[in-house]
């Protein structure tokens, strides 16, 4: 089936947190590996309405981000999962945050956050679509 057991793919909202004057990617443990790294994502909820909505309240609740969309970056597809995927551009970090005691999070350049992020293809296709990324 692909889906996991579903009727139709998960769609899920993924933050790629930025400082873009410094060059900087925030990167975050994975919750069920805390050896991995990923970006802010999950699912989208209805009370989201928008997908931007739902990849801002992942980037709070995970990684204790604030900030503001800046820019679509794309959708990925896989069997299971539509990735959607938004540049944040950060004003601030939460000292103590939902998952606080579950994630560590770091700003890294973006040959960093890649290395780091590379085992989850969709994450690194999405970072390597972003503005941040070098001119290829």
């Amino acid at each position: 089936m692909g889906t996991k057991g579903r009727d139709v793919p998960r769609v899920v909202c993924c933050a790629i947190p930025i400082a873009s004057a410094a060059g900087k990617v925030l990167i975050i443990t994975s919750r069920k590996r805390q050896d991995l790294w990923v970006l802010p994502k999950g699912g989208w909820e209805s009370s989201d309405v928008v997908l931007e909505a739902a990849a801002s309240r992942e980037a709070l609740e995970e990684a204790g981000v604030r900030g503001k969309i800046t820019r679509y970056v794309t959708t990925i597809k896989s069997p299971s999962t539509t990735y959607h995927f938004y540049e944040m551009e950060v004003t601030s970090l939460d000292k103590d945050w939902l998952e606080s005691r579950e994630r560590r999070r770091e700003w890294v350049d973006y040959a960093e956050a890649l290395r780091r992020i590379a085992w989850k293809n969709e994450l690194a296709q999405g970072l390597m679509l972003s503005s941040i990324a070098p001119p290829r």
